[in-house]
Formats: C-alpha cells, structure tokens, sequence
C-alpha cells in the first residue's frame, strides 16, 4: 500500500516543477504544529528548529496570533491599498518607530522577494542609476531582479540581469583569503575591497549597496561586528544608499539586537523585512527615509501587500515577540545552543565550523582536515536529525552548511532535546563521510 507521503510526492511531481526544492530522501508532509512540534501526514512529531525557514518566529497555534487572525477573517480578508486599511497603518506605526529610522515610511508586499524588488526600485529611482553592489555569497530572492544581486551561484539561473551589479567581500570568513586577520584588519581589508571595486568596476554614480547583516541562504555566516558601520563610511563619500536586507535577521532573531545592521553601528536608508513578521502569513515590506519612499514619480498599488489579513496577524504577531521579549530568549537560547554544539561536537573531522548569533546557527561540513565543502556530510546528518525527530534545515554555497533556527520561543528543554539529536547526527555523518576527530576542530 502506498504510504500518504510516497502518494502525494507522485502528484507533486507530475504537477509542480523539477526545481522546486524537496528536503529528504523521502519528502515528508507537514498538517498540523503545536508550539515548537509539528506533526506529518503520517503522525510523526518532530521538533522543528528551522521554523518554515525563519519564519515561524512564535511557534505554532500562538493563541494571540491565532485569534487575531481569526477575528479579522471573521470580518474582511482583504480590500487592496485603494481604501484605508486600520491594521496597515496600526502595523506601519510600529514599524517605522521600531525601525531607528527619523521619520521612516512603509510601504507592504507579499514576500521578501518582493520587498527586496522594492527597494532596489526605490534605490535606482532615486539616484538615477542602475548600478548596484552586492555582497558575494548572498541571497535576496528568486525573481529577476532579486537573483541579479544574489552572489551565489547555486541560486543564480541566469546571468541576464536589468541591473549592473559589482560584488564585493562581506563577512564570510571561513573561505575568505583574508579569514585569518584579525576582526580590525579584516575590515580594513574589506574596506579597502569595496573602495576599489567602486573605483575600478563601475561608473561612479552607484545607486545602492545592499546586504544581509547575516547572510541566510549562504550559510548563516557572520560578519565581524562592525563591518557595515565601515563599509557605510565609503558609500556615503560616494552618495550610495545602504539597503540592510532584514528578512531573516528581523525581529530580535540575532539576540543580541531587534535588527542585524544594529551589530554594525550603522543606520540604513533602506530596510527590508518579511517571513518571521507573519508567522506564516504572507507579508513583506521595506522600511526607509521618507523622501526615498516617496521617490517614486509615478502612481502605484499594492494589491495583496498589507491587506487586512496579514496585518491584523502580523501585529498580533509583533505585538507578542514583543510582550514575550522573545529577542532576549533568543539570546539566551541561542548562546546556550551554540556553546552545547562547540562543546560537544566542534572536535568532530566532519565539522569545519560552528557560528552564529542568537538563534541563527549554522555549522559548516568538511572533508576531515581540510576546507573541501561535504555536502554529504550535510545530507546525512539532515536525515539523522529526521529519524531523531528534529527538522533543521541547510544551506551555503556548496549545500553543505546545517541551517538552525527554531522559532524564538524555544525552551531550554527543546533545546537540549536538539542537541542530543544534532550531536549524535553529525557523529554519525562523520562516521560515514569523514575520518574521525581532526586538529582543526571548529572555529569559533
């Protein structure tokens, strides 16, 4: 007899695209979660530390959230941006003091993606230019123009593009030629880097750099504090605005601050944020200086962009990350995770290394002894995580980075149930694929 999740991969693939991207080897089916737990098709409970990818910041069935959303369905789910819509603008509101940013406007859409479209648009607008710098190894979306800035090869489907983009060096350390410097040098060098290439690889008259303060896709890598604050310096000689791509490190996620450019002593003039706003909703936007959210010439709308359905949730969902601090469990959750992995696992051949802030954790997979990307490594210890009723997820240029991020509600408890999990899955990815403990160890 076929089994619900062996039926239902039949018809996904007669009727979905090859290259749309399945985890395991035996996809699964997820119907219903509970808190941090979710359960498939076939009633297996996982713990689930990768949250939709970052975006179920509160958990599952949050009755806050729920309720909201239920209560709004109840009156309206949608009228589009030629009316006034009360929970917009109430969400708006919060926004734009959250953001630092004097004075800031809002403007709402569906997805990261398209916030990210958005802002490049607001960008080039208002500076006349179609040059853009990008960081290398990031990621800003799927569409035509977010994939023209996204500096990873694995997610680039073409190199047509409608804009002239010049990548420079960010904060990925671990393969970097410059990764053994010192925090100080390591800037400078980058500095130095972004100088150059502004002065040799384009125009002159860039419209924007953008950048994720810690890049999701390409492996949770994390960059120096202060990079951006420096690299800020350089752009504002030249008049270049500075887009922080918030969509993953939104939201008190990173623990230490509510947004990742705040690591960097800088302030943006551009942000972009999404997926843990709704917790689960579809809802994006970009926060910015009023004068560049205004710089558009011409009229406009946004159909699904801020409706009232995923506002009501999205503040209810704010309002909770908020009352619950759950930035500062994220901390405390995310120090005690991370110091637990490097602990117990960083001695192992397969682990190159262990990084992170709050609760964005990736842990890099190599070939014993050496920087070789092992993918492998990656796939067999997602599996084992499976089997032990924990979803992570993965990522990095070259697949082999565990991506782990629970919702920011997670207890202590789910925690160390994770790490019993996480740590017997890559001793067994490093008997299968690598050579036993090395003398690299993991960095920290």
């Amino acid at each position: 007899m076929t089994s619900p999740h062996a039926e239902l991969l039949n018809r996904h693939r007669k009727v979905m695209p090859n290259w749309l991207s399945l985890y395991y080897d035996r996809p699964i089916e997820l119907v219903r979660g509970e808190g941090r737990h979710v359960y498939d098709a076939e009633g297996t409970r996982y713990l689930d530390f990768f949250g939709g990818i970052l975006t179920t910041s509160t958990g599952y069935n949050v009755p806050e959230v729920v309720d909201a959303i239920r209560e709004q369905a109840g009156k309206m789910l949608h009228s589009s941006t030629l009316y006034l819509i009360r929970p917009m603008v109430e969400l708006a509101e919060r926004i734009s003091e959250l953001s630092t940013i004097p004075d800031a406007k809002v403007f709402f859409v569906s997805s990261g993606t398209e916030a990210v479209e958005t802002a490049l648009m607001l960008s080039c607008s208002a500076r006349a230019s179609n040059q853009v710098l990008a960081i290398r190894n990031s990621y800003h979306g799927r569409s035509f123009t977010a994939m023209a800035v996204t500096g990873n090869r694995s997610w680039s489907a073409s190199s047509l593009s409608p804009l002239n983009v010049s990548y420079v060096q960010g904060g990925y350390r671990f393969r970097s030629p410059f990764g053994h410097l010192p925090d100080r040098e390591f800037i400078e060098v980058c500095v130095r880097d972004l100088r150059e290439v502004i002065e040799t690889a384009t125009a002159g008259d860039v419209a924007c750099m953008i950048a994720e303060p810690i890049q999701g896709v390409g492996g949770f890598v994390v960059p120096p504090d202060g990079l951006f604050g420096a690299m800020k310096e350089v752009l504002d000689e030249y008049g270049i605005l500075f887009i922080s791509d918030e969509v993953q490190t939104g939201w008190g996620r990173t623990g230490e601050h509510f947004w990742g450019f705040q690591a960097h002593d800088v302030k943006p003039d551009i942000l972009t944020f999404a997926k843990g706003l709704g917790n689960g909703l579809a809802i994006g936007g970009v926060v910015g200086r009023p004068e560049l959210v205004d710089s558009v010439h011409a009229g406009s709308i946004s159909t699904f962009g801020g409706n009232p359905l995923s506002s009501a949730g999205a503040l209810a969902n704010l309002e909770y990350i908020l009352s619950q601090d759950l930035q500062d469990n994220s901390l405390k959750m995310g120090g005690h995770l991370l110091d637990q992995l490097r602990e117990r696992a960083g001695a192992l051949g397969v682990v190159g290394e262990i990084r992170g802030k709050g609760l964005m954790i990736g842990v890099e997979l190599v070939e014993t002894g050496t920087l070789t990307p092992n993918p492998r490594a990656a796939q067999v210890t997602l599996e084992a995580c499976r089997r032990g009723g924990v979803l992570i997820g993965k990522g990095g240029l070259y697949n082999n980075v565990l991506r782990i991020a629970p919702p920011m509600s997670v207890t202590l408890d789910e925690v160390m149930t994770a790490v019993e999990v996480l740590v017997g899955a890559l001793r067994v990815a490093d008997e299968q694929t690598g050579d036993g403990p090395s003398e690299q160890g993991a960095h920290a």
